[in-house]
């Protein structure tokens, strides 16, 4: 997939390259080949043709490490939403490094956790790796004034893929603000199965890991109305990405993280 991915992209500066961008005036110094000379013919002027050309990205992976990241299901306690959310980064982390873009990493609450700046090269790899695996999940979304000086490290024009579960309303303001203030993002989805399914057939005790808020209820008399409303926060949650121009998808614990990947970068899957 790393040559039909993230890399492919057009920069914003002006060059020589395939797709034609624009005209402009001609210069001293401009290459000859690069006059336009039928539009001289006809204008008496000479211009140059100017094209978008590839050149590496900044990226920022943006994880969200609060405490509902620790969530895993029953049926497979060991892995974790947190788990899979480490796992598509460093399968991001590949595929941007693999065609010379520079990645970095942020992460959301992060105490004591320095962002790493976005770089390019196999020292980065190593960097980028150490960092996802020391990460735990522990707090709660940060307020916008906390994240503020970390998140100012995003350039206009950055690209930020921000891995998260996305049920914290504070969450989604903060990458619908990232996207209206320019800078691109891909937000990816992490659910598990049992938000999925809700398969509990008895009395269960739900608690919100950040807040420590429980409710008490049996889950086959649950199970119908769960569901409803889970469709219809997603579908909610889909609307406003949608409306913030995020693009998007949603990964679950039981599925190969390639699936997911190659639905937001692989452009012969986008494009069929």
């Amino acid at each position: 997939m790393g040559g039909h991915g993230i890399g492919l992209h057009a920069s914003r500066s002006r060059g020589v390259g395939v797709e034609f961008a624009q005209y402009r005036p001609y210069e001293q110094g401009d290459e000859p080949r690069r006059i336009d000379w039928k539009l001289y013919a006809r204008s008496d002027r000479l211009f140059v043709r100017e094209a978008e050309r590839e050149s590496p990205l900044r990226i920022w992976v943006l994880l969200d490490t609060s405490a509902s990241m620790a969530q895993a299901d029953e049926a497979r306690p060991a892995w974790t939403r947190l788990d899979a959310a480490r796992e598509l980064a460093l399968c991001v982390v590949e595929i941007a490094l693999a065609q010379g873009d520079a990645c970095g990493l942020l992460l959301c609450p992060a105490p004591g956790a320095a962002p790493v700046e976005p770089a390019a090269g196999p020292r980065q790899r190593g960097r980028l790796r150490h960092a996802l695996q020391a990460v735990s999940a522990a707090g709660a979304w940060p307020e916008r004034a906390e994240r503020a000086p970390e998140w100012a490290r995003i350039a206009r024009g950055d690209l930020v893929i921000a891995l998260g579960d996305w049920f914290d309303v504070a969450a989604v303001d903060a990458v619908e603000r990232l996207a209206s203030t320019g800078r691109e993002v891909i937000a990816l989805q992490v659910l598990t199965v049992e938000e999925r399914e809700f398969p509990f057939r008895d009395g269960r005790r739900f608690v919100d890991p950040e807040t420590g808020e429980a409710v008490l209820g049996d889950g086959p008399a649950l199970r119908r109305d769960y569901l409803a409303r889970f469709d219809a926060a997603l579908r909610m949650l889909d609307a406003r990405l949608e409306g913030a121009g995020i693009r998007h998808a949603r990964h679950v614990l039981d599925a190969a993280p390639d699936a997911v990947l190659r639905r937001l970068f692989d452009t012969r899957v986008a494009g069929a």
